[in-house]
């Protein structure tokens, strides 16, 4: 049972009015609301503080559609996340993007629970191996660190712990 109401936005205060309309114009915003107007996933708790909500939903914007990873690269980390955390509405918003991305059915499934997955792509294989690195140690081998360029590398764990609090905020709010 959610913990949160969804509060429609003729109910919000001024700034998580403004932050509400941020975030339902950009290309997240036709996903993320219920037929009340209110939102769903994350989003919803991200208005109890405009403040810290502004910014958190201003990075994962960035990592979504601003970031060098590729788009079947970044669907794939989401769902290392996803699967590691056990985090059904991430689940549930990312294997659709996946699967029209090429991921079959068997692929999704070991992205869920874990298991050997292998891939034909190298730096998707190397993706696979860093993120899973990271949401089960926390940190990488020399090896795993290796695998990519710095840059990705900064750009896949920023992914992987902005996905990690958002797991984090839907399971603490039971979304």
């Amino acid at each position: 049972m959610a913990r949160l109401r969804r509060t429609p936005p003729d109910e919000l205060g001024p700034e998580a009015r403004a932050l509400y309309d941020r975030i339902t114009s950009g290309p997240r915003g036709r996903f993320m609301v219920d037929e009340g107007g209110g939102l769903t996933g994350p989003f919803n708790a991200m208005l109890l503080s405009p403040a810290l909500g502004d910014p958190l939903q201003e990075l994962g914007a960035a990592v979504r559609y601003r970031s060098t990873l590729t788009d079947r690269a970044r669907e794939l980390a989401i769902l290392v996340v996803a699967g590691h955390r056990d985090s059904a509405f991430e689940r549930a918003a990312h294997e659709p993007i996946a699967r029209g991305l090429g991921f079959t059915e068997e692929q999704l499934a070991a992205l869920r629970d874990g298991s050997p997955l292998a891939l034909a792509d190298a730096g998707e294989a190397a993706v696979l191996r860093v993120a899973r690195a990271l949401v089960a140690e926390g940190d990488l081998d020399e090896e795993e660190y290796a695998m990519l360029g710095e840059r990705e590398l900064f750009e896949l764990t920023t992914l992987v712990g902005y996905y990690s609090t958002l797991a984090l905020q839907l399971r603490v709010f039971r979304v």
